[in-house]
């Protein structure tokens, strides 16, 4: 059976499920490879208007898979480009919402913290351990969790190894909502399909603006919001929108 799972569960809407319950869905070579492609199609593919991204109870994914990384060389990991098996993720125009239940540590985290939304069950874990076993975060956990959660709740769970309850992630602000364990899929289900109802152009340049305004000034960010906001009056989705809204009637929205 496929390390990752890829499921339909509604209209617009795609479940992307990691599958080595064994070994918790630890990120091994093969499936970060197999993840990519999966993004890489789902990104080409036009019925798709948001994807959620999961694991199983135990694990959303425990890391990366030490069996295999202890073998590596410096030179190995060089060669491997490991980092550019991210980018279909991370460059993904789509909304991508992380399904956390039970374990997201190190390269697991890292994998979260490239989705758009985190939606996590009570019992989750969220942490970034790698310091225990002689290495550091390496696919963007010392940035993007400085950029989430500030330097100093950063450093402290990078220098200290220990990870914190989905509720200390939420007050964080890495995490985006908190719920049962038994509701984080449905939970993240439901916020897609909601997702995937508006106008998919509105969608994609909303989280463009959001994404590229975070590194760059409060000036070029809100230019580049101006300028996403003027484009979209030549949607004919805009159009639908508004015409809908004023008629009290519910858009049908094409994506044009």
């Amino acid at each position: 059976m496929s390390e990752v799972l890829l499921e339909r569960p509604s209209e617009g809407v795609a479940l992307l499920r990691l599958n080595r319950p064994e070994q918790l869905n630890a990120l091994n070579a093969a499936l970060r490879k197999l993840l990519a492609e999966r993004f890489a199609e789902l990104t080409a593919d036009e019925t798709v208007r948001a994807i959620v991204l999961t694991g199983n109870e135990k694990a959303f994914a425990a890391g990366a898979d030490l069996k295999e990384m202890v073998k590596l060389s410096s030179v190995d990991h060089l060669l491997r480009r490991s980092h550019t098996l991210w980018r279909s993720i991370a460059q993904c125009p789509k909304p991508i919402i992380a399904a956390i239940n039970g374990y997201a540590l190190g390269g697991g985290m890292e994998l979260a913290m490239h989705c758009d939304i985190i939606v996590a069950g009570e019992s989750a874990q969220l942490g970034q351990p790698e310091i225990r076993v002689g290495l550091m975060p390496g696919a963007g956990g010392t940035q993007r969790l400085t950029r989430a959660a500030g330097k100093f709740k950063t450093m402290k769970m990078v220098l200290t190894g220990k990870p914190v309850s989905a509720r200390e992630a939420y007050e964080m602000g890495v995490v985006s909502e908190v719920v049962a364990d038994a509701e984080v899929v449905p939970s993240a289900l439901k916020m897609a399909q909601t997702i995937a109802g508006m106008p998919p152009i509105s969608v994609a340049l909303t989280k463009e603006a959001v994404l590229a305004g975070q590194d760059a000034s409060l000036e070029t960010g809100l230019l580049l919001e101006r300028r996403a906001f003027e484009v979209l009056f030549a949607t004919e989705d805009s159009k639908e929108g508004m015409q809908a809204f004023i008629e009290k009637r519910k858009p049908s929205y094409r994506g044009r």
